[in-house]
């Protein structure tokens, strides 16, 4: 017994002077604040994995705008409110420029690609991405054709359910993913192909999971739980199939390509990879043309379809801002014609309308995190090379100074004492500095095209009266995510 005590006070001692030394660490390199943290498991049994959000939002309110935690030997440090947030993206944006290594994603893409790479990778592919999504019309004409063509599309669905009641989740998905399909390889799906749909299908199972609390513990020992099951060994055989898929699309371009007159992403892409294919060092190669697409594919689909799924709950919660939009609809555009993104400038309150669902929906709280490429300083706090940030899009979206009633839907946000749209300096639901979302232009016109055809064709209902319609997220999540509900739609 009396053995036992004594090892008993031996592990009491050797955990209280590892925190002391921790301690001690952390005042002399001026570590940015927040709890102290346990040997190995760091703040864990002090997270709540089931609301990330919520923890690290009240992690910045204890200890400021740069806080501090470790999920187990991994440091954290995370940045709430637009002005630290720009200073570190923005003033210091050279220096945050990495992004902070996530455990899915490198077993998945294991570090190729525009969105997970970095250093002169990430400049490159970044740099040709943006290109030639310019070249096939992100933000210009022909692509907003293809936008137009696929709503079209859309409406022709909602009209085959005759007013019965409907989610209308992936029907969206399936017309959102369309367009980025036609950029990328040149084609769109018919909503029964049933290779597309199974895909879409995979897509969406994927990102549930990277999403889930499960997701976020996978990160804290990835090496470890890879030999355990759980829901991650379900993401990597769904990114197996994913480039089956996509790798077969490649082959097919391969044999039919004419490098005089491309066809969409992929085709510009081969057409690089011949160029410098006597280049040792070069970044053109098929893993960096697959993952791209994937990455091009995953974000054109999964974030733009979720916020118009919660542009239609929140218009069923708020008939009146429905029927304001409408009139303008009517007023502007008329029933004649396809609404354009000409439209837009006519039609501040749609558009203001459109700012303020993209800034409560929230949809990515905690943004992609960063990483800074070099030891820094930031508000007076050391920050070394490597650490992860989670610069919270959530903070912003969601900050009394620069919105006046930041937890309630209310397009007056966004406008001013003329009804004309006034800009914000924190309304970024794409993030900022030079990590700022690739395909910014394109969600913009793809809401607005898809949100406005659909309200000037159809009257939205739903079982429910409007103040019984609930728009706050799905708790314990680690995206902000609207709740399933059905839709019924009938002709104007």
């Amino acid at each position: 017994m009396m053995e036992l005590t004594g090892f008993g006070t031996l592990i009491i001692v050797f955990l209280v002077t590892c925190l002391l030394m921790l301690r001690s660490k952390m005042k002399e390199h001026k570590l940015p604040p927040g709890p102290i943290p346990l040997p190995l498991l760091g703040n864990i049994l002090q997270f709540n994995f089931k609301d990330p959000v919520n923890s690290f939002v009240q992690l910045g309110s204890r200890y400021g705008p740069v806080s501090m935690v470790y999920l187990g030997r991994q440091r954290v440090v995370v940045l709430n409110g637009y002005d630290v947030i720009k200073e570190a993206l923005i003033d210091n944006g050279d220096i945050f420029t990495e992004r902070a290594k996530l455990a899915i994603a490198e077993r998945a893409f294991k570090g190729y690609g525009v969105v997970f790479s970095n250093g002169e990778r990430w400049k490159q592919m970044r740099r040709f991405s943006l290109s030639t999504l310019r070249n096939f019309g992100m933000g210009k004409r022909s692509i907003e054709e293809r936008v137009q063509e696929e709503v079209k599309c859309l409406a022709e669905e909602f009209q085959k359910k005759r007013g019965a009641p409907f989610d209308p989740t992936f029907l969206l998905s399936l017309a959102v993913s369309n367009v980025i399909c036609s950029v990328v390889f040149n084609e769109r799906f018919d909503y029964e192909d049933k290779e597309f749909l199974y895909m879409l299908a995979l897509l969406n199972e994927s990102f549930r999971i990277v999403t889930s609390p499960w997701g976020q513990i996978f990160g804290l020992a990835p090496n470890l739980l890879m030999y355990f099951p759980g829901s991650h060994h379900t993401v990597f055989k769904n990114f197996d199939k994913l480039r089956e898929f996509v790798e077969k699309k490649i082959r097919a371009h391969e044999a039919t390509l004419d490098e005089d007159c491309p066809r969409d992403y992929i085709d510009c892409f081969l057409t690089k990879m011949r160029q410098e294919k006597d280049n040792p060092n070069t970044e053109f190669n098929h893993d960096n043309l697959f993952v791209n697409v994937m990455n091009l594919f995953f974000a054109g689909t999964e974030t733009t379809s979720t916020t118009l799924r919660y542009s239609l709950l929140i218009l069923l919660r708020y008939p009146d801002v429905r029927k304001k939009i409408q009139e303008e609809i009517d007023r502007v555009i008329g029933q004649s014609r396809c609404p354009s993104v000409e439209d837009r400038l006519k039609m501040p309150f749609t558009d203001a309308v459109i700012h303020e669902i993209q800034r409560f929906a929230d949809i990515v709280p905690l943004n992609l995190p960063r990483a800074p490429n070099q030891d820094t300083v930031l508000r007076g706090y050391h920050i070394p090379k490597g650490t992860t940030i989670f610069p919270l899009l959530t903070t912003i979206l969601k900050d009394g100074k620069y919105f006046k009633n930041p937890q309630k839907f209310d397009p007056e946000h966004f406008l001013d004492e003329k009804g004309n749209v006034k800009k914000i300096d924190a309304s970024i639901p794409f993030s900022l500095g030079k990590r700022v979302c690739l395909g910014e232009g394109l969600a913009r016109m793809e809401i607005f095209l898809f949100l406005t055809y659909i309200l000037q064709v159809f009257e939205l209902n739903c079982s429910m009266k409007p103040e019984d319609v609930d728009i706050s997220p799905i708790p314990n999540s680690g995206s902000f995510l609207p709740r399933p509900y059905e839709i019924s739609m009938s002709p104007r």
